[in-house]
């Protein structure tokens, strides 16, 4: 049996304008792709603990579209969509996200960098996140995303290791 980890995701702010999200997962860089992108997958782990997916559609091509919805436990619905700028899996992806539950319209979008690199079948992700600005980068991190974003990640691990495990 593969040990999975919990809540190990590193968080740093590099400058005013990024997030910057490293987390090594015990398990295949293929396999944590696999969680990253496929909808079925996607639907399992993204809410974390925090609610249940009711939309995960992910149209992966550089042009194509993405759009997550969830019920959160209370009851309210998060939604983000955004586009794909760059795919060459399974090592890199870039997406704008969009946060459309701001009480005047959609959020500004900010451009997400991931990266997977494996080495003895673990795989480490780095997320990258650019904002506009100081402001936009500190509210993100004020609404409590780190938690949410560790929650999610444990169950990305676990699935990962299952699929490796198949």
């Amino acid at each position: 049996m593969t040990t999975t980890t919990k809540g190990s995701a590193v968080l740093t702010l590099p400058t005013d304008t990024e997030i910057l999200v490293t987390r090594e997962f015990n398990a295949p860089r293929e396999q944590v792709w696999r969680v990253l992108t496929e909808p079925d997958l996607i639907r399992r782990w993204w809410a974390g603990q925090r609610g249940t997916v009711t939309e995960a559609t992910v149209d992966l091509r550089v042009g194509g579209a993405w759009r997550y919805v969830m019920t959160a436990n209370d009851g309210f619905e998060v939604a983000f969509h955004g586009e794909y700028h760059e795919i060459a899996a399974p090592e890199r992806m870039t997406h704008t996200e969009v946060f459309e539950g701001m009480t005047d319209g959609d959020s500004e979008p900010s451009l997400n960098h991931y990266t997977l690199t494996e080495h003895d079948g673990r795989t480490t992700l780095t997320v990258r996140t650019v904002v506009s600005s100081k402001d936009v980068r500190d509210m993100i991190i004020a609404t409590g995303m780190e938690g949410g974003m560790q929650e999610g990640y444990d169950l990305v691990e676990e699935l990962a290791v299952e699929l490796a495990a198949a």
